[in-house]
């Protein structure tokens, strides 16, 4: 037995362990955590975005607007 055999049997006891540990990555628990919307444009921020990133948004993308009318739901230290 060469030593690409060994290579081979060591790579699909990895995948099989792998396999049962599930994925690691956290893209959909970050896209779970995207719960404040502008109502405007409809952009998804997350939930511990704070009023001045959100105030950012409108003077960038909505002038003219206030942060009331992109997002009426919006509650200053208010936990999700």
């Amino acid at each position: 037995m060469g030593n690409g055999a060994k290579a081979q049997q060591k790579r699909e006891r990895n995948a099989d362990k792998n396999a049962k540990k599930g994925s690691s990555s956290q893209s959909k628990t970050n896209e779970a955590a995207k719960n404040i919307l502008c109502e405007i444009c409809r952009q998804t921020f997350l939930v511990t975005t704070r009023l001045p990133q959100l105030q950012q948004h409108v003077d960038n993308k909505h002038s003219g607007k206030t942060v009331k009318d992109c997002f009426p739901k919006y509650e200053e230290g208010a936990k999700a």
